[in-house]
């Protein structure tokens, strides 16, 4: 397997990268452990989690996953910050006040002295990106935290942010988190660029389209039982619509074609797409990770990348994964 570089730094990391949103709800602890050490032992180092996962009991299983298999300084540990953890107006954000407390509290969870890329789970306008900076880069001069990135940032925000901290000496953002899959792609217009330009590791979430890609949603408009549009519905069930869908039953078929699943095929499209580091891949069971383990050594043939750009050509959507975002104007027809 071919490691590749996260970001600016010299640390390498796998090609996929294992998310963690499902360990604690619905994934059960037993299952989520034994999920996390089949992935590092199939070649995966890289993890990433955030505080708000289940309550923060998605941090609390991976720190005692890597505690069990004494596997903490096998793997490059990432999580994040922003969204609420309490009922007080301080119990989230992007502020200092909110930061260090956030952090002390994700490294209690994760049972480590240190994070090895803290970022933020999503931007704030209304707090200025330099006290954000200055926090996060006086918890590395700690040694609490290695690295920082962002994710679902808009593009000139990630600009801004690498500018202050060059203007003033502070710890750099070397990773984006980015919504980017075959239904999405609207990342390449700019942030792709911005990327390539100042080294900016791109680690892309729903690279999968939340299973539209995987063929998990029928043709007929209905949300299976179990899947994240059926059970927590809201922002989750507006990203399935008919061409989503009808995608995804594209997919299956050049799949089939190359003896692949579609989710298979769909997530290797993501991985090799320009400027990728590594997407986060979020198995809810053993299989799904299983299905996704060979994906490591293989890589896209160039002569299929046309056949994507005829589903969604490049730059465009037809599913709006940037709705949780808080920034991202555009429509999308219905």
């Amino acid at each position: 397997m071919e490691y590749r570089l996260l970001g600016r730094t010299g640390v390498k990391v796998s090609p996929l990268c294992l998310g963690t949103m499902n360990f604690g709800g619905p994934t059960p602890e037993d299952e989520s452990i034994r999920i996390i050490h089949a992935a590092v032992d199939g070649g995966i180092n890289f993890i990433d989690v955030a505080n708000m996962y289940n309550s923060g009991e998605s941090e609390e299983i991976v720190g005692k996953a890597l505690k069990q298999g004494n596997l903490r300084d096998h793997v490059v540990l990432a999580t994040k910050f922003y969204f609420p953890m309490g009922d007080g107006p301080n119990d989230r954000g992007v502020s200092r006040y909110h930061i260090i407390k956030a952090c002390e509290d994700s490294l209690r969870r994760l049972n480590t002295d240190h994070i090895d890329l803290y970022q933020m789970h999503r931007p704030d306008f209304s707090v200025p990106i330099d006290e954000s900076l200055s926090a996060l880069t006086d918890l590395v001069h700690q040694g609490k935290v290695r690295y920082i990135g962002c994710t679902t940032f808009p593009a000139w925000k990630v600009m801004e942010a690498l500018m202050v901290s060059v203007q003033h000496g502070y710890a750099r953002f070397v990773t984006e988190q980015p919504p980017y899959n075959l239904l999405d792609r609207r990342i390449e217009n700019e942030l792709v660029s911005l990327a390539l330009e100042y080294n900016l590791g791109l680690l892309p979430w729903s690279p999968l389209a939340m299973g539209i890609l995987a063929g998990r949603y029928p043709q007929d408009g209905s949300l299976p039982e179990g899947s994240r549009a059926a059970r927590k519905g809201g922002v989750f069930a507006e990203r399935v619509n008919h061409r989503g869908v009808e995608i995804g039953a594209k997919i299956a078929e050049m799949a089939a074609e190359r003896e692949l699943t579609s989710s298979q095929l769909a997530m290797l499209w993501v991985k090799d797409q320009p400027g990728i580091t590594a997407p986060i891949i979020g198995p809810r069971t053993m299989d799904h990770l299983q299905q996704m383990l060979p994906l490591l050594e293989m890589t896209l043939s160039d002569e299929d990348r046309p056949l994507f750009d005829a589903l969604c050509p490049p730059g465009s959507a037809v599913s709006n994964f940037h709705n949780t975002s808080g920034w991202m104007k555009m429509k999308l027809p219905g």
